[in-house]
């Protein structure tokens, strides 16, 4: 039986024949990713606005607007009325109570439920997910504490495993991989909670790993083939670890798919984050931090001299014939 094989051994892709034309998508990603932040802004759930989540599954096709009408009427606030699913799968999204008391929230949740019973005979009410607005603000803090310093933590391991340039290409690769998440979801208006957050931290771990066997094999080639010249060694360097990128890119993006079409909603959210902070995190690191390399004139001489004596003999000056 022969292993199964998705790259052939040896590959020789010239990818950064292709780095300007990256560069221009990678722009145009960021820039069209904080135009939609500022025009749209991220559609928060309960988790960091507060308030009260219901999901009702009708028997029937139910109209949108007639439905939001009834809900205004209960002078429960703006409620924020979307469908997930079918057309007939409906969550409501009420704001916390003004004067807000565990009282008020149940009160107004008792009357939404009463409303759509009588009103939709059959319909299912789900249970009532509640969050205070004392405590979606702190939750709120915690989630951008937590990618602050998951990025400041990223900072300083670089700078101490690699050389600096290393590590402001692998910073500004990862910010690309989290505008371009946060971008889908204000284009989408897909909510924002903590099971994003979640996401968004699982990404940032994945990416620098992808980020950081790239480097390794980078540094480590332009220590042993000191004449060779850098767009060479990473086209090298990128093509030897080619089969490893695609095989674990494969190997958890197919998966996470899956969960996308036939998964939980309440996991959706975080499946499709994870799914498409995959394909955008194997895109900057072939790409964004590479290409950065390339533009801070990355040089064996950029290394400890001692190192790079240690490999003087090293006589390859191109890469591998195709």
């Amino acid at each position: 039986m022969h292993p199964l094989k998705l790259v052939p051994d040896n590959t020789n892709i010239d990818f950064m024949a292709f780095r300007r034309i990256a560069a221009v998508i990678s722009t145009v990603l960021v820039i069209a990713s904080i135009a939609l932040l500022a025009a749209r802004g991220l559609n928060f759930g309960i988790d960091f606005v507060g308030g009260q989540l219901v999901r009702v599954s009708f028997s029937q096709d139910v109209e949108i607007d007639q439905l939001r009408q009834r809900v205004e009427a209960l002078g429960v606030g703006d409620a924020t009325i979307q469908q997930f699913g079918s057309p007939r799968e409906i969550a409501i999204r009420m704001p916390v109570p003004e004067n807000e008391t565990p009282q008020s929230a149940s009160q107004a949740a008792q009357k939404l439920r009463d409303t759509i019973e009588s009103a939709y005979p059959g319909a299912r009410v789900g249970s009532v997910e509640a969050v205070s607005g004392k405590v979606s603000g702190e939750l709120f803090e915690k989630g951008a504490l937590a990618l602050g310093l998951a990025m400041i933590a990223i900072a300083i391991y670089i700078w101490f495993r690699f050389e600096w340039q290393f590590g402001v290409g692998a910073l500004l690769a990862l910010a690309q991989d989290m505008l371009v998440v946060l971008g889908f979801f204000a284009l989408t208006q897909l909510e924002f909670d903590l099971n994003t957050i979640a996401a968004l931290l699982t990404i940032i771990g994945y990416s620098l790993n992808d980020k950081i066997v790239i480097f390794d094999r980078v540094r480590e080639n332009l220590r042993k083939f000191r004449r060779m010249g850098i767009v060479e060694i990473l086209n090298l360097s990128i093509n030897e670890t080619l089969s490893r990128t695609v095989m674990t890119s494969l190997s958890i993006t197919m998966p996470l798919l899956v969960l996308v079409f036939f998964g939980p909603d309440v996991i959706f959210g975080f499946s499709l984050a994870m799914a498409l902070g995959i394909i955008v995190g194997t895109w900057s690191s072939m790409f964004v931090g590479n290409g950065i390399l390339i533009q801070f004139n990355v040089s064996p001489e950029s290394f400890d001299q001692k190192a790079v004596g240690a490999n003087a003999n090293a006589e390859r000056v191109a890469p591998r014939e195709r």
